[in-house]
């Protein structure tokens, strides 16, 4: 009987890259369980993958059976729902598994709501917000200067059928939006209402932090966003090693201040007109461009491994000397077809960077690449691209 693994909550993109990193750290035991066969699932860097729902029972049960072949189980989740799900299951899985976050506070922090209160308390920035509870709290949009964004307070998105956000620019396209907006409140769903920072993808930075146990953060970086797909306010494109102090510090206060426990991401927006870099979200797990960290020096992910198995980790300095571009290709091209004037931004996040690494490309493991590219005209007419 083998005696720990490291096991990944859902093999896209983020699930994949902590594949790869892990291995390539030496990490010999690595499990993959997924609801369906992403592209984790086709790689050679994995031990075992398996099926299992998206649901507590089915999770507890899964690891169960994993625990009669490994007497401990390192855990990484990669979305929202993972997390809600081990939390329910912690007890019961606590003395076999390593859990990657604060039970105490977990699902309070993944409320936007919550967030933001921190933001008020440690002096951190954020956009002009408002909170929509029930319909008659719709009157407080005019509070509020368009263009807004609306999105769910939490990620009901990866649950239920809810747009992720929206983006509403003119008074018509409100008025357009109130009874969908109406319906879903009366249905007990909850809305966060910003004010939308002015830029583009281009704009988003972030701060990621793995903080132990004995709360002290073992390893951190930072990162910025070159591109985002689609239309600016969805996931990354292409992403950089590069960003200011002010982003790194930032995150160390909110990870300090928040009390918050494992791989962290707080993800900031920088407000030309008052110079600040703006809170937008915290993901308490690792998102979908981590990879820019062990690329540039830093191995969150084993770090946390090390962590988890009694191990100490060397603090590790990220390099700033180089410009080194992580590039999903899929949303790269996707963009290029899909914007106007497009053509510029793609060709910078590709070619002009010290140094270009691609999401899911790697000579080593070359299935799950041609999986990802057999899938593109498959998304395109899902896409209507």
């Amino acid at each position: 009987m083998e005696k720990t693994c490291a096991l990944v909550l859902g093999g896209y993109i983020n699930g994949y890259s902590i594949i790869r990193e892990l291995s390539e750290k030496g990490v010999e035991h690595i499990i993959l369980f997924d609801s369906s066969r992403s592209l984790g699932s086709f790689s050679n860097k994995i031990r075992k993958f398996v099926l299992v729902k998206k649901d507590p029972a089915n999770l507890l049960e899964a690891l169960k059976e994993l625990h009669k072949i490994y007497p401990y189980i390192v855990i990484f989740p990669t979305n929202d729902v993972y997390l809600e799900d081990l939390f329910q299951i912690c007890e019961q899985i606590n003395d076999f598994c390593f859990i990657p976050f604060n039970e105490k506070n977990l699902i309070r922090s993944l409320d936007k709501i919550y967030q933001y209160d921190f933001c008020d308390r440690l002096n951190i920035p954020y956009p002009k917000t408002i909170v929509l509870e029930r319909a008659d709290d719709l009157k407080n949009l005019d509070t509020l200067q368009l263009p807004i964004i609306v999105k769910p307070n939490r990620r009901e998105d990866l649950k239920i059928k809810v747009f992720r956000n929206i983006q509403l620019y003119t008074k018509t396209e409100l008025t357009e939006a109130l009874p969908k907006l109406i319906d879903y409140l009366n249905n007990g769903l909850t809305f966060l209402v910003s004010e939308i920072i002015p830029g583009d993808g281009s704009n988003i930075f972030a701060y990621v932090g793995y903080r132990s146990r004995q709360r002290k953060i073992l390893n951190e970086w930072t990162g910025r966003k070159l591109a985002q797909f689609p239309n600016n306010f969805g996931v990354f494109a292409s992403a950089s090693n590069k960003a200011p102090k002010e982003v790194l510090e930032q995150g160390r206060v909110l990870i300090n201040g928040m009390d918050l426990l494992g791989i962290v991401e707080p993800e900031f927006k920088y407000d030309y007109r008052d110079k600040k870099y703006k809170l937008m979200e915290i993901n308490l797990r690792s998102m979908m461009w981590h990879r820019v960290g062990n690329l540039s020096g830093v191995n969150i992910q084993y770090t946390q491994y090390l962590d988890a198995i009694g191990k100490e980790s060397q603090k590790q300095l990220q390099n700033k000397e180089k410009d080194i571009h992580f590039v999903y290709f899929q949303h790269e091209f996707y963009n290029l077809i899909t914007q106007k004037g497009y053509a510029k931004t793609f060709w910078n996040n590709i070619f002009k960077s010290d140094k270009t690494h691609f999401a899911v490309f790697n000579f080593s493991d070359l299935l799950p690449s041609i999986i990802d590219i057999f899938s593109v005209p498959r998304k395109m007419k899902e896409r209507n691209v």
